[in-house]
């Protein structure tokens, strides 16, 4: 399972508790991997942290708390920071397996010579699992427009996983900016990040 660590639009304060609170994860959940990390303002601040678990972590969903003074700018009045933690959705990229490829031929008014009109060198190739087809009549064989209709298909379904991924970050990015203040799921404070709730 994949969790983002988010600051959402917090100043500094919210993006070093982001490295804060994934380092505290880090030291609870021994199979944490860190994916991918997007750079705050100060150095080792962070607006975001994708990270990889194999346990299940859907109960960390929510906003995180931390009470400390800032340690950016001494004297501001604020001393409670949210972040938020969430599961994020993961794209799975469809990879084209030839047993799950139906081929169809038929006439085709193609290239052909003397074939045109007489021998099935059409090729309709469909990736049963998504429906998704691709057609060639342009070659003079059934053989060359198999091959044809296979790599157009192969374009087809990456074209489509492109698209997928295109559509989960975009999701993934709108869950960074949500962060809800206040019913935090945990509470932490002061520099040391200690754990009150």
């Amino acid at each position: 399972m994949e969790l983002q660590i988010s600051s959402g639009q917090g100043p500094v304060e919210c993006e070093f508790a982001v490295a804060k609170f994934a380092h505290a994860l880090s030291k609870e959940f021994d199979d944490i991997v860190i994916k991918q990390t997007t750079s705050g303002f100060h150095e080792g601040c962070y607006r975001s942290v994708i990270m990889e678990s194999g346990s299940d972590l859907s109960f960390l969903d929510g906003s995180i708390k931390w009470v400390c003074q800032s340690p950016f700018r001494p004297g501001h009045k604020r001393k409670n920071w949210f972040i938020d933690i969430s599961p994020i959705d993961n794209f799975d990229s469809k990879l084209l397996e030839s047993e799950l490829i139906k081929f169809d031929t038929f006439r085709s008014g193609g290239k052909g010579g003397q074939n045109v009109n007489k021998v099935e060198t059409g090729v309709r190739a469909t990736y049963l699992p998504l429906g998704i087809s691709a057609v060639s009549t342009g070659e003079r064989s059934q053989h060359m427009n198999k091959k044809a209709a296979l790599k157009r298909l192969g374009q087809l379904i990456n074209e489509q996983n492109a698209k997928g991924k295109r559509e989960v970050d975009r999701s993934n990015w709108l869950e960074h900016t949500r962060l809800e203040r206040g019913n935090a799921l945990r509470v932490y404070e002061s520099m040391d990040f200690k754990r009150i709730k």
